[in-house]
């Protein structure tokens, strides 16, 4: 009797433990199911292209946190599930490393692509060109009328530019590098240009250390301005050298080094693309016609080329040259042999 009473109060005891490990099991079987389910869809997730067609242009701006971010990405249609994307960043760790600015969103990333772009810094980059024999005001001109720089400087005066750079004892003419140049969105004219400039000293410099020897410049700024009016003369990449030699002769010998282009300079503005006999006379010091020497700056910006002809002259013994009338030149020793060359390509001409 006893034992019956015994296992009557028991039952329910037993009933209600196994009861209880019957829910546990229920639960953590349907605890797996949901991990395992949401774990597919993450992954799937992860490896699945963003949902755009084509090519959208996605702007981190300064000072946006990972949230920030993330709101706008889903705002935008590109991540539609951000919790999976703050899970991502959060398990890599990249939540605090994006970079702002401007990046190429394609259809073909996914979001570990797109994580690792933005993480990247690798923006969308802008590009902008100076141009060899530019003279400073067509370069500031180019530069006041581009939309890809953030204007931030007064270029009218081109006696004003280098205070405004913070180079208040430079002359502007002739000092920035002629090349493409790449940049972000939020560049500065002023950033540009000092870029620009010292990229310019950097190549003179470079070129200088391994200049030829015997050479009448005091200063790579001298080699400079002999290389704007090498620039200036020719176009032919075969004829930089032996221009270069030329002046290099009429230099060491103290003539005048007579030569269009920094006559063409002095006049300016004015010029209507004839130089006539009066305008040899024109009393300026860019005016080698009428003074010795190099004039006072270049006249003109210049690439590594026309710097490296002023550095490695051609030997020779030619002390004149005339313009052809098809972009070359005819190289003469004596001066009777030029005027001959000059009513050949020259007079008869006109």
């Amino acid at each position: 009797m006893k034992r019956l009473i015994i296992s009557i109060l028991t039952f329910p005891n037993l009933a209600a433990s196994a009861l209880s490990r019957f829910s546990t099991a229920v639960f953590s079987l349907s605890l797996l199911v949901t991990v395992a389910f949401f774990y597919k869809d993450y992954q799937t997730f992860l490896e699945t292209s963003l949902s755009i067609k084509n090519q959208t242009v996605f702007e981190v701006l300064p000072g946006m946190s990972f949230a920030d971010v993330n709101t706008r990405l889903k705002k935008l249609g590109l991540i539609k599930k951000t919790g999976y994307f703050k899970i991502l960043a959060l398990h890599t760790k990249k939540a605090n490393d994006i970079k702002s600015g401007e990046y190429l969103i394609t259809p073909e990333l996914n979001p570990i692509g797109l994580l690792k772009l933005l993480v990247s810094g690798k923006v969308i980059q802008y590009s902008f060109t100076i141009l060899e024999g530019w003279q400073i005001s067509d370069m500031t001109q180019a530069v006041n009328l581009t939309d890809l720089l953030e204007h931030t400087l007064e270029l009218d005066r081109s006696e004003d530019i280098m205070t405004q750079l913070g180079y208040a004892n430079e002359v502007a003419e002739g000092l920035f590098f002629p090349d493409t140049y790449n940049f972000p969105k939020g560049t500065t004219d002023k950033e540009f240009l000092q870029r620009a400039h010292l990229r310019l000293h950097e190549i003179l410099d470079e070129e200088w250390q391994s200049s030829a020897k015997n050479l009448p410049y005091k200063t790579p700024y001298e080699a400079l301005i002999m290389a704007s009016i090498i620039e200036k003369e020719t176009s032919l990449a075969s004829e930089r050298k032996t221009i270069a030699g030329v002046f290099i002769r009429r230099l060491n010998k103290g003539m005048k080094l007579q030569t269009d282009p920094t006559v063409i300079y002095a006049i300016g503005k004015e010029f209507d693309g004839d130089i006539r006999k009066k305008d040899l006379n024109i009393d300026s010091l860019y005016n080698t016609y009428r003074y010795k020497g190099l004039p006072p700056s270049p006249i003109a910006l210049v690439g590594r080329e026309a710097i490296h002809a002023a550095l490695h002259p051609e030997k020779g013994k030619s002390l004149y040259f005339v313009a052809k009338g098809d972009g070359s030149h005819y190289f003469s020793d004596t001066l009777k042999e030029h005027n001959k060359a000059v009513v050949k390509y020259q007079l008869k001409k006109k």
